[in-house]
């Protein structure tokens, strides 16, 4: 069964910032819900190791969704999302790199 890979990499050059916003998911991972259930297949954020490729990206997130319908859901009414943006709200450099693919694993 085919699922929706999302990764998202954020540009925050402060390390207090990042742990704030990785504490942010911790919390997200824990209270996301859809319809009174989690929703959110799998979910991982970590920062980056410090390598020149890695262009000023300092945290990466990967989030698993069973449906384009619940990543869509993340984006637009997950509460739990939007606390995490309002954390992240001034911290980054510019708004995060997000791209997603379907994926069978």
């Amino acid at each position: 069964m085919s699922s929706i890979k999302r990764i998202t990499l954020f540009k925050c050059p402060d390390e207090a910032h990042q742990d704030a916003i990785l504490e942010a998911y911790r919390k997200l991972e824990a209270e996301a819900q859809k319809d009174g259930k989690p929703y959110i297949v799998s979910l991982s954020a970590k920062k980056t190791k410090d390598d020149p490729r890695r262009k000023g990206y300092t945290l990466c997130a990967i989030s698993v969704f069973k449906s384009l319908d619940d990543m869509n859901y993340y984006d637009t009414d997950c509460a739990a999302h939007k606390a995490l943006k309002a954390v992240a709200a001034g911290k980054l450099e510019e708004m995060p790199m997000t791209v997603f693919m379907e994926s069978n694993e």
